[in-house]
């Protein structure tokens, strides 16, 4: 399968850029800025290189920096805004911070024609800009495809050699006609092949479940959530009953979760264990309050259950339902920020006696979802609201225990049902209960009340790497509203979140 590296520098859209690229049917992925040519070289069908953008100066000591070697390595490479810059400066060309800077739209005006910019007329064009440096001098063999005001050279190329560097991100949809540069510079100049669909990914998978696991018994954490039932699904066609499901109830899962559980999986005869662990959680998470802590804490405990399914049932392997965005918030790159562990990813003892294997761990939701209903799993699943592994943990701000935990269950139960009822579930990424650790004054009954506060988060997405608040309309977050301090006796005040990530995450915590 063809492939396009995309170079990490730090950059906010640094996955977005990748993300765009599997979105044009080609499989792409991020690598540390720091890999080498000759790591670089050990790429199977590697068709073309994309630096990313990042926050440093080229000229600065300690930015972040590629060797030399990648531009003479005969593979087309295409430098976005810092990757525009860094090309510039390896190749002995002059960066200078701007006498002002470009942030946001600006107008950008095509010079000559060039192959990146195949289908572009000449004159002006609307970019999205992101930084102060300029190119300011360009090194020998290469040429002004098109500036900006404050940017006498924002395109340029090296034909020859195919390289290409733009001073504007290509990937954001505030730039005009972006994604059809990328589709230039990844079939036109790169000749990659459309070859990341469903059926390819799945034969992948399937391949690589036969390769690393072979004839051993493997568990896997199912938690009734699409990643981790499509990663079973995947692996029980491939090794079928040396597969063992373990579904843990840690006291803090979806309403009525183990039944449902029960229900879904016994049609696709999963050979299925149910551990009720919730006492367990909960004399191990009281007092704790510090999120990356309660990760932690419940990343451990999973696997203290999974290790002693996993010596009853002589297992050697732990299958795990990462996916790409839980790698990247955890931090996998050098100079990707870890925003939050997950229990799957960060929050994994050191000390483990079982091999992990994430069989999904290069996929973004959407295409887990696309998978799911291609192997059969029904709308219950596939279409199911994403549930953090640590569950109610970090949608319970403060210390945990069993009543907050039906609280916040009731709460998120709620708000799910009405969304149903108005056909709105289906058409966002996530809505969900947050308890707050505070009381307020209210009045119920004709008499004064000191409760709890419940946050609604409701969001859409794409892909969990951005987010938005959803504009739910009033009169159904009123009927939310009235259901939860009606139903559930602890709460007098509900709240609705209106952050968008970024600033602020998926979860609270």
């Amino acid at each position: 399968m063809d492939r396009i590296i995309v170079l990490d520098f730090g950059g906010q859209y640094c996955h977005l850029i990748s993300r765009r690229i599997r979105d044009l049917g080609v499989y792409s992925e991020v690598k540390p800025a720091s890999t080498t040519k000759q790591e670089l070289f050990k790429i199977p069908n590697l068709k073309g290189i994309i630096l990313s953008g990042g926050a440093a100066s080229v000229y600065d000591k300690t930015s972040p920096k590629c060797s030399k070697d990648i531009l003479k390595f005969k593979i087309p490479v295409l430098g976005i805004c810092y990757g525009h810059h860094l090309i510039a400066h390896l190749d002995k060309g002059e960066v200078l911070s701007g006498t002002a800077g470009e942030y946001g739209v600006t107008e950008l005006t095509i010079k000559k024609s060039s192959k990146l910019l195949k289908g572009f007329s000449k004159g002006k064009t609307l970019v999205w800009m992101n930084h102060k440096d300029v190119v300011k001098k360009l090194p020998t063999n290469y040429s002004v495809i098109a500036c900006t005001k404050n940017s006498p050279i924002a395109v340029f190329e090296d034909n020859q050699n195919k390289i290409y560097g733009v001073q504007f991100h290509p990937e954001v949809t505030h730039t005009t006609n972006g994604m059809k540069i990328l589709k230039n510079f990844v079939f036109d100049i790169c000749g990659a092949k459309r070859e990341w669909d469903t059926s390819q990914v799945i034969n992948s998978i399937k391949q690589e479940i036969k390769d690393v696991i072979g004839k051993r018994k493997a568990v896997i954490g199912l938690s009734g959530g699409v990643d981790s039932s499509t990663a079973a699904i995947l692996v029980k066609e491939v090794i079928g009953k040396n597969l063992i499901a373990v579904y843990v109830d840690t006291g803090l899962m979806r309403y009525q979760e183990t039944e449902f559980m029960r229900k879904v999986f016994t049609k696709h005869k999963l050979n299925l264990k149910i551990v009720d662990a919730s006492d367990r959680f909960f004399k191990a998470l009281k007092g704790v309050t510090e999120p990356e802590k309660k990760r932690k804490i419940i990343g451990k405990l999973f696997i203290d259950v999974f290790d002693q399914v996993a010596i009853q049932e002589k297992a050697k392997v732990l299958i795990q339902g990462t996916i790409y965005s839980d790698r990247i918030e955890s931090g996998i790159t050098q100079h990707s920020s870890i925003i939050k562990s997950h229990h799957n990813v960060g929050g994994l003892p050191e000390n483990m006696m079982l091999e992990v294997f994430e069989p999904l761990k290069n996929l973004y939701k959407d295409e887990v979802r696309k998978i799911a209903r291609k192997i059969g799993l029904s709308d219950e699943i596939t279409k199911r609201h994403v549930f953090p592994g640590p569950g109610l943990a970090i949608r319970i701000v403060g210390d945990i225990t069993p009543k907050k935990a039906e609280i916040t269950r009731k709460a998120s139960y709620i708000i799910e049902q009405e969304l149903k009822k108005v056909g709105l579930y289906e058409k966002v990424w996530m809505a969900f209960a947050v308890l707050l650790p505070i009381k307020s004054v209210g009045i119920q009954g004709d008499a004064r009340s000191y409760k709890f506060p419940i946050v609604i988060r409701i969001i859409e997405s794409k892909d969990a790497m951005t987010a938005n608040f959803a504009k739910i309309p009033y009169e159904i977050l009123e009927k939310i509203s009235t259901r939860i301090t009606n139903e559930i006796s602890e709460v007098n005040r509900v709240v609705y979140d209106i952050s968008n990530k970024p600033p602020a995450t998926m979860e609270w915590e």
